[in-house]
């Protein structure tokens, strides 16, 4: 929400330093967003302009399509590192160029803030040569969250900004009660450090090291997940970071070249904190988005997948069955995120109890 209110600020100043108006804001993002982000656009008054998903944009932002709802009232984009529905990450680099060549073409300088809650701790570790921080140079603010694989409680995250000029000195202010001359910008009042003081212990206590190996561990077993899922036949991922870099959508094909894949790694002996072993592996989060295969929903027309959630619930496990972004929302899918208590048995008690449920259904 700051980075947001951040990039209207700047476009505001910049339309009224050239005289124009500026009482109709609009901000460009997935209709796969997290709300947060839409909040942000209704709390601060600027027009959401939601960009369809599809199968082909793997249910998240279409670049292109993207290109298409901006104009010279666009304060920014969101770009999200880490889609909630289904884990895959949203292209920043190819957004970027996209709009170098745009502001190239009609002067248009749209900025990128990068929504990065869980992926800005997965990509720094697991997969260091993907392009989509400040490495960017279109990328004015990265946000994220500790909660979500920072290894804290909900109750700290943070946005970063390129540089000092991409928060506008309106929006700060400062303290001087404190024992010394602060600035603050945020929306919450008085708030515990204890939060903070958890994630400095988590930087010192792990380090870049450490951070890798909970990182590879917990992608290790999300691709298992995948892999034993997609065995039963019963099952396909909508999530890819199982599948060969390239690769997306669930096909026989696509299957085997996952599992063979996944299996030739292991042969491969490798440190648990070298980020080398997710380099053949599509990037994403470590979550699991699945759903009945078309040929267990054509051999079972009654299969609903409401009662496999509901039936986990008597195991122990609680996983939603969700409709995917708008225009894909014929599709359902359940969801596991897979976090750094995880095991390999962990991972195989989660399928049987999958199994057993899917038995049960078709029993009942």
């Amino acid at each position: 929400m700051l980075g947001g209110l951040a990039m209207k600020w700047r476009w505001r100043q910049r339309r009224q330093a050239e005289g124009k108006d500026a009482s109709r804001p609009n901000i460009v993002f997935g209709a796969n967003a997290q709300v947060a982000l839409e909040k942000t656009a209704r709390y601060f008054d600027i027009e959401s302009r939601l960009v369809p998903v599809s199968a082909e944009s793997n249910f998240c932002l279409d670049t292109r399509k993207a290109l298409e709802m901006i104009d010279e009232n666009t304060i920014g984009l969101y770009v999200i590192l880490g889609s909630t529905y289904t884990g895959h990450y949203e292209n920043v680099e190819e957004m970027a160029r996209l709009l170098d060549k745009l502001q190239e073409e009609t002067g248009l300088d749209v900025p990128i803030h990068v929504d990065g809650a869980s992926g800005a701790f997965i990509a720094p570790f697991a997969h260091p040569d993907l392009r989509w921080d400040f490495r960017v140079p279109r990328v004015v603010s990265i946000s994220t969250s500790g909660h979500k694989f920072g290894l804290t409680y909900p109750g700290i995250g943070w946005v970063l900004w390129r540089a000092p000029e991409y928060l506008p000195d309106g929006l700060t202010f400062e303290l001087s009660y404190l024992g010394g001359v602060e600035k603050t910008f945020t929306l919450n009042f008085s708030h515990p450090a204890c939060f903070m003081i958890a994630q400095y212990y988590q930087f010192i206590r792990f380090g870049r090291e450490g951070y890798t190996r909970v990182m590879n561990a917990c992608l290790y077993h999300a691709r298992l997940m995948s892999v034993a899922l997609e065995a039963t036949g019963a099952y396909e991922c909508i999530s890819d970071m199982h599948r060969p870099r390239g690769q997306h959508g669930f096909s026989e094909e696509t299957r085997l070249a996952a599992a063979n894949l996944f299996a030739n790694s292991l042969s491969i002996p490798r440190s648990g904190a070298d980020p080398a072993a997710n380099q053949p592996f599509n990037y994403g989060l470590p979550e699991v988005a699945f759903r009945f295969t078309d040929w267990f929903i054509e051999k079972h027309p009654k299969a609903n997948q409401d009662v496999i959630s509901t039936l986990m619930r008597v195991r122990g496990w609680i996983i939603p069955n969700y409709p995917l972004p708008p225009d894909t929302n014929h599709l359902r899918v359940m969801r596991v995120v897979i976090k750094e208590a995880s095991s390999e048995d962990f991972v195989n008690r989660l399928v049987r109890d999958l199994m057993w449920a899917t038995q049960t259904m078709l029993d009942m």
